[in-house]
């Protein structure tokens, strides 16, 4: 991960072709295509690949997250049940559409807590929303039960773990709707955009309508076309599509190679008797594209996480004190911190987070540290990697 790091000859061939016929908008000029319909092709093997009915290409992971949830008629004053750790695309994507994020703790999973997912759901509550951060997912099966419980609906949003499996499903195929990313540091990525998957006929139908202002994409004449809602412009273009495309083709190659060095990587931390790793839920395999592991207390974390970055082993991650991704920093959420007013609504459903505390959380994010799993190391590269960074704890708990 990120797939950029192999960009080669497919993903040229597949912009070259766009760029000759010279249709860069997905929809209309059929005449000038020369029948080249990236964003259709891979829409389609998204669709093969992923084990969905239905794919819907747009414009970000963050669009993917708000047009899902509109889909399936979310909207003003619903709650959303999400992680507290994740990145703020989540509760942005709610928050457009006047929903309020209801932010819950996290397990020894780096995800979604079924027991507080439990205790946090009200009357008001619409959806379960577990992202599958650093390459591996939250305990579907307890989700999924606690969902028919209570008549919820699942949203994953899968944008940290394309190529990851749960009972042998592709995660985002599993729950009502999937949300993929395909920005610029994801295992597969077209540079920008995201992915609605479903298959749920009206949430794909709404989906597709939603996207690009409410065209119901009848006919051959994108000008005589109906509007049966409204809609936004959450499109995504031809050049995007292309490079989505080569780089879905290469994804079992992209999960094979990071499996590989995450196991090189994973067999010497595994020598250490402080370090112990993030649970996999039983039926599920990574994307291996991070690897998340646990140290004894935050003290150590701190230290080795400084160690990692004197010797130059980049991409590690302690997200006790990151700005994007933990709840730690995100004040400007605590706040209300926007460029237009919010409704009362809102502002009343947010209220909570003003004296919520979790310690839960805390206790697994503050003695977390996970690593990118690149796709252009060598292996001597990822030995000598793997050996730096067990020096590395070694230097601080011995």
């Amino acid at each position: 991960m990120p797939g950029f790091e192999l960009f080669g000859d497919k993903e040229r061939k597949e912009l070259n072709d766009v760029l000759e016929n010279g249709v860069l908008m997905r929809y209309g000029f059929d005449g000038m295509r020369n029948g080249h319909w990236k964003a259709k092709d891979f829409e389609r093997e998204l669709e093969q690949t992923l084990q969905v009915k239905h794919a819907q290409l747009v414009s970000s992971g963050t669009a993917a997250v708000t047009i899902a949830l509109a889909s399936a008629g979310i909207g003003a004053g619903d709650e959303i049940i999400m992680p507290c750790f994740t990145f703020v695309a989540s509760f942005e994507a709610i928050m457009m559409l006047g929903a309020i994020p209801v932010l819950v703790d996290i397990d020894d999973t780096l995800t979604l807590n079924p027991e507080a997912v439990e205790e946090a759901i009200t009357p008001k509550t619409k959806a379960i929303m577990p992202v599958h951060m650093c390459g591996s997912m939250a305990n579907l099966d307890a989700l999924q039960n606690i969902c028919k419980k209570h008549n919820l609906l699942l949203i994953e949003d899968s944008s940290q773990a394309t190529g990851a499996t749960y009972n042998g499903k592709p995660l985002g195929s599993i729950g009502d709707i999937g949300c993929l990313s395909l920005d610029f540091v994801k295992i597969i990525t077209s540079g920008e955009g995201g992915v609605i998957l479903t298959n749920n006929e009206n949430y794909y139908r709404n989906s597709d309508h939603y996207s690009d202002h409410g065209h119901d994409h009848v006919g051959d004449d994108r000008g005589a076309e109906s509007h049966p809602f409204l809609g936004y412009n959450f499109r995504n273009s031809e050049l995007h599509a292309a490079v989505g495309l080569a780089q879905l083709r290469r994804l079992d190659e992209f999960v094979a190679i990071q499996k590989k060095n995450y196991n090189i990587i994973k067999e010497e931390l595994s020598k250490i008797d402080v370090v112990t790793f993030r649970t996999v839920p039983d039926g599920g395999e990574e994307s291996y594209s991070f690897i998340s592991f646990f140290l004894p207390d935050l003290e150590t974390t701190k230290k080795v996480a400084n160690a990692f970055k004197t010797e130059g082993i980049d991409a590690c991650f302690h997200y006790y004190d990151n700005n994007w991704h933990y709840i730690r920093k995100w004040q400007h959420l605590v706040d209300l911190k926007t460029l237009y007013p919010l409704s009362d609504e809102v502002k009343k459903g947010l209220e909570y987070l003003k004296d919520k505390s979790f310690e839960r959380s805390d206790y697994f994010i503050a003695r977390n540290i996970s690593c990118l799993i690149k796709l252009s190391w060598t292996e001597d590269e990822v030995r000598q990697r793997a050996k730096i960074m067990a020096e590395c704890i070694g230097s601080v708990v011995d």
